[in-house]
């Protein structure tokens, strides 16, 4: 694979993507942002005299080959294959002849289509003012360093709004060089397969051929993008393009890299967050064989050694004094404690930043012929990424050069920069493949750690977390408590329903609810605690799809219905969502007779513009509960890859499956007090349920896959359970409840 070249000078922050640069036989076609044409000022970034370009979007070489250039990482997902796929099917490129090429950590490659997509959605831009648009929201980007995977946005945003585009800008461009060459009409050409064909004549070429000449071309910046009926390879399930690598054993993940005379580092920080190193003594630490050097960080203190085994030996020789700003008295009973109160008296005070109100809710609940209320809560959770963190850097030359699998490549850079004292145009970031990631390698604290340690240590150093480290030092998804009061009518309708929760994070449609109730009003209370923050799979749509659809679920019991006739009956008003509820329940075979200690659980909620509806089967063994299959729907607006869909939502329905029925993590004495695995497990390949999946294509606008998948299972799960042993879980892990019944 080509590597970047080092830049020499300083950018300035234009707000454009170039129309094309031909320099060592290959095309490079990127999107106009702005006017103009970029080739002579980017020949010295994209390429080495010796190697095909490899920035901007497309690139043709002189193989004829095509070369998707994604401004995304890959960390098991498939984005890649997917907006290679989408641009290749713009160009009509052929697919056995396109790679992939993560984009550099270069602020020409900020997320600004990620960004549009984001804030603009499906929205149509005016012709005239694309390039307008499109340079704002570039600069926006840039200063914000942002180049992150994450928000289950890859396909919906930048794949929609860059990926396409590139694609179909690019194969005007071939058509508009070849159409000159040959002098003919254009309209008499035809493109397919990375072959331009001119019927009339009979002549042919291969996309290569006209690459030169179609670099000298601007690009459109709102070519003509494909009707859904002409699709060639999207809505296909074509190869995955990092499958190979990571089957045969050569694919590289950031814990692999190996410059010369590497060092090898770990790392302790305080246990109670926020804390800082107040003594250290590190006399018997530096008499162990292979220890180099110890680092004072501040709030953290490494090891250099030789090797990861003799780093860590010397950490754990380390006498390390901590302050801990009294944050040490603090347990798992006292945050929930708090959360408690919080309500409490936001409950007695009608406080609460309110997100919904419809109707009036008190009256409704006095007019009510039954009435329900219930409290449920859920225990931080770590991400747990199987390749624990770590980052190698070194400084050189005057340049910093780090290698690790992060999120947000441009992030990374900034953050290593900023720690040393470097401009970001000297701090080059190597991204690898991810191994696990979730939203815990957005953040950039091993990155800071990594640099600074190998500046002190005046060497190549790779710091390497403990899986201990990782579990204690994490940013975690926040425990929440969630009260609900509701109300039906003497028909067995709801017609009221409340909730107040404490700490509101993102995404601030979480805890909405797409069914028909007249009177509703959802709102928040903030309640911080001195445990960080991170964004874990599906945000606060993993906490509030298991409010809500547990409570949904009670109101059905309640109202002596069942429980997918209920939902289906509340969603006339939402047919996107009745025909995937419907669609899970008819393919696990809703209404069939279970066997006795066997039980059946609903759940649908919409994420990241998808929809999705799980069913969960059970079956009740000695108080242990077994998970047999999950039956799920999915509406994505349109499957880009049906096979890669699949795949996010069976990876989402693992991720789910493992919080729901073991994720915990406790607070004593200001810490986590679970370490590693033995305290905090995972799924084993022995209780994976058989998962069915089944594709809605609505044709509405495009959804996320990476996320979506994850927020029903816990609340089918706890459904199933109540359906087979009549206990409701209002807290989770299940693995706490004792279900001999």
């Amino acid at each position: 694979m080509a590597r970047s070249k080092r830049r020499l000078g300083k950018w300035t922050r234009r707000g454009l993507i170039t129309a094309g640069v031909l320099a060592g036989g290959t095309l490079v076609i990127g999107v106009a942002i702005r006017p103009g044409h970029r080739a002579p000022r980017l020949r010295d970034v994209v390429a080495d005299p010796d190697e095909a370009l490899l920035n901007l979007w497309v690139k043709i070489g002189p193989d004829n080959r095509t070369t998707a250039i994604v401004p995304h990482a890959e960390m098991g997902q498939g984005v890649h294959t997917a907006l290679a796929q989408m641009l290749a099917d713009e160009l009509d490129a052929d697919w056995n002849l396109v790679d992939v090429q993560e984009a550099p950590a270069h602020e020409e490659y900020a997320n600004h289509n990620l960004a549009k997509g984001f804030l603009f959605g499906d929205a149509q831009i005016p012709r005239a003012l694309v390039g307008t648009v499109d340079g704002v929201v570039l600069k926006l980007t840039q200063a914000m360093d942002l180049q992150v995977t994450g928000g289950s946005l890859s396909v919906r945003a930048t794949g929609l709004h860059g990926m396409r585009v590139a694609g179909a800008a690019a194969r005007e461009m071939l058509a508009k060089a070849a159409a000159a060459g040959w002098d003919v009409p254009e309209r008499e050409l035809v493109l397919r397969n990375s072959h331009i064909l001119h019927e009339p004549s009979g002549r042919t070429a291969t996309y290569a051929e006209f690459a030169a000449a179609a670099a000298q071309i601007s690009p459109s910046s709102k070519p003509r993008l494909k009707d859904s009926k002409a699709f060639s390879l999207i809505g296909t399930s074509v190869r995955r393009q990092d499958v190979p690598a990571k089957v045969d054993g050569s694919a590289a993940f950031g814990i692999d890299a190996q410059p010369p005379d590497l060092k090898t580092a770990t790392v302790r920080s305080c246990p109670v967050f926020g804390g800082r190193v107040a003594a250290v003594d590190d006399t018997a630490a530096l008499k162990l064989a292979g220890i180099e050097r110890v680092v004072n960080l501040g709030d953290a203190v490494a090891v250099v050694a030789d090797g990861y085994w003799h780093a860590s030996q010397g950490l754990a020789a380390l006498a390390i004094k901590w302050t801990t700003n009294g944050r040490d008295a603090i347990d798992q009973a006292a945050v929930f404690a708090q959360f408690d109160g919080v309500l409490a008296q936001a409950e007695v005070d009608d406080a609460g930043d309110v997100e919904v109100e419809e109707g009036d809710c008190e009256a409704a609940l006095a007019a009510a012929s039954k009435r329900l209320e219930a409290e449920y809560r859920v225990p931080y959770l770590a991400h747990a990424a199987m390749e624990p963190m770590n980052c190698t850097a070194w400084l050189h030359d005057g340049v910093c050069e780090i290698w690790t699998g992060t999120q947000n490549p441009l992030g990374a850079r900034a953050a290593a920069a900023d720690a040393i004292g470097f401009d970001p145009d000297n701090v080059i970031v190597h991204n690898a493949y991810l191994g696990g990631a979730f939203g815990r390698r957005s953040v950039h604290d091993y990155v800071v750690q990594a640099v600074r340690v190998a500046k002190a240590a005046n060497a190549p150093t790779k710091l390497i977390w403990s899986r201990e480290e990782d579990i204690a030092q994490d940013r975690y998804r926040p425990a929440v408590t969630s009260r609900f009061r509701a109300g039906l009518d003497d028909k067995g309708r709801p017609i009221v329903w409340t909730n107040l929760y404490v700490d509101k994070h993102e995404p601030a449609e979480a805890p909405r609810i797409p069914y028909a109730i007249d009177n509703q009003r959802i709102a928040s209370m903030p309640s911080p605690t001195h445990v960080p923050f991170g964004v874990w799979r599906a945000v606060d749509h993993s906490q509030h799809a298991f409010f809500t659809e547990s409570f949904i679920d009670e109101l059905a019991v309640l109202a002596n219905a069942d429980p997918y006739r209920f939902r289906h009956d509340l969603l006339a008003r939402k047919p996107r969502h009745r025909k995937v509820l419907d669609a899970a329940a008819n393919a696990a075979g809703w209404g069939n007779a279970l066997e006795p200690g066997r039980g059946r659980g609903i759940a649908l909620h919409e994420s990241f513009g998808s929809i999705v509806a799980e069913v969960v089967e059970t079956r009740m063994d000695a108080g242990n509960v077994r998970v047999e299959r999950v039956v799920c729907a999915i509406d994505a607006g349109y499957a880009v890859n049906p096979d890669g869909l699949t795949a996010q939502m069976e990876s989402g329905i693992v991720y789910g499956l493992t919080a729901a029925l073991y994720g915990e993590l406790c607070l004593e004495n200001g810490r986590v007090k679970q370490s590693n695995f033995h305290d905090y497990p995972m799924l084993r390949i022995d209780e994976m349920p058989q998962v069915k999946t089944v594709i809605v294509d609505s044709g509405g606008p495009l959804g996320g896959a990476g996320e979506p998948g994850t927020p029903p299972l816990a609340p089918a799960l706890a459904n199933a359970i109540h359906d087979a042993t009549g206990v409701r879980i209002r807290e989770l892990p299940v693995s706490k409840h004792d279900l001999n019944v």
